[in-house]
């Protein structure tokens, strides 16, 4: 049990940190601000029902799409490392990765809480490769963990947007950057450790 525990708290924390809830609480405010609370609700729920689905989708199959393409769970850590890494530098420097940013996207022609909310800030490459490198271990146990998980942070995730002119005016914008460099410095350290366990599965392959 207290293995489970400390590999559920292993998956919060990665998860917590790359999907930052305060930092995109930001982000939120400033796509969502011209809206009443009523539609502020909906998109924050459409948003992460989305996310979660996504998520869900790459963690359940992802020993599916390992046997398609050939993919081995070494290379994943190592490239999911890479990710989560690059994301957690940007953030460290105070900005976000542009892995979790669109180009040339018009956010008043589209939907917003498909994206950019959804998908690349919630549920971008380093998000679905930590789902991957965390639910397709073992088996089904490990699946239903990081799912748990990650629903649970994705109701905490709501419940910061529908406050989020509350949480901001009490953090400020210095919070809002201490939060996000420290976010970045636990996921780039998350990063490394997938990184060095992809390594370790690789030599030991070939020795």
């Amino acid at each position: 049990m207290n293995l489970l525990m400390e590999h559920a708290l292993t998956v919060f924390m990665a998860f917590f940190a790359i999907m930052n809830p305060i930092a995109n609480t930001a982000v939120f405010a400033g796509l969502t601000g011209d809206k009443n609370k009523l539609e502020q609700r909906k998109i924050a729920a459409k948003a992460l029902i989305i996310t979660f689905i996504v998520i869900a989708s790459f963690a359940i199959l992802g020993k599916s799409i390992f046997h398609l393409f050939g993919i081995t769970l070494p290379a994943l850590r190592i490239t999911g490392g890479i990710l989560v890494f690059i994301v957690g530098y940007h953030m460290l420097q105070g900005s976000g990765s542009k892995l979790h940013h669109t180009q040339g996207d018009d956010s008043s022609d589209s939907d917003v809480a498909v994206s950019p909310l959804a998908v690349p800030l919630l549920a971008g490459p380093g998000t679905i490769a930590t789902a991957m490198n965390y639910s397709s271990s073992n088996g089904w146990m490990e699946i239903i963990i990081t799912l748990s998980v990650f629903a649970a942070l994705c109701l905490i995730t709501f419940i910061c947007f529908i406050f989020s002119s509350r949480i901001l005016a009490a953090i400020g914008k210095s919070g809002l950057s201490i939060v996000t460099r420290l976010m970045g410095l636990i996921l780039a350290v998350i990063g490394v450790q997938m990184l060095l366990v992809g390594i370790k599965a690789v030599i030991s392959t070939l020795g």
